[in-house]
């Protein structure tokens, strides 16, 4: 509940957040608010741990696997760097995938002839192990880029860690 909150995060801010500064200040005027984007580093394969840089994806087909609460964010991201998503699946939020699920995503990617299948960071953790490997499947590493409430972020990482 915002009026409880000490802090809050805006998460994926476009930095035009005056609009929803005014609602959150309606709802409680003394909370710390911190603005931040994911701003992606590399890709990075899921199984061997092999690294490539966001150069790996412009203008090739690529397929997206997440089960992650808003994927539509994740694939705007690919877009955005360049790759051309071509076949999408997507979990609900916490899913662990099975041998088959990843299975069915690498024959469909083929068909529609990506080049690499991706997941996000948070999804990578959750693959189970598969032999077959017919297509490099990549998870984007990300970081957290904090706009705006720097100093109230280290207030609070100071407050919960070390106190």
């Amino acid at each position: 509940h915002l009026a409880r909150a000490s802090t809050i995060f805006i998460t994926k801010s476009d930095g035009n957040t005056a609009p929803l500064r005014q609602r959150i200040a309606q709802h409680n005027s003394s909370a710390g608010i911190i603005e931040c984007v994911h701003h992606p580093l590399y890709f990075e394969d899921v199984f061997t741990g092999e690294r490539h840089g966001l150069d790996l994806l412009p203008g090739k087909k690529v397929a997206s696997l997440s089960g992650i609460a808003q994927p539509e964010s994740f694939e705007r991201s690919l877009a955005a760097l360049g790759g051309e998503l071509v076949y999408s699946k997507r979990f609900a939020d916490h899913h662990r995938f099975s041998q088959q699920e990843v299975l069915n995503v690498i024959n469909r990617s083929k068909k529609r002839q990506a080049h690499a299948i991706i997941t996000t960071q948070k999804d990578a953790v959750r693959f189970p192990k598969i032999d077959r490997r017919d297509l490099p499947i990549f998870f984007m590493r990300v970081e957290i880029k904090i706009l705006r409430g720097g100093d109230d972020f280290r207030d609070v990482v100071r407050r919960i860690c070390f106190q």
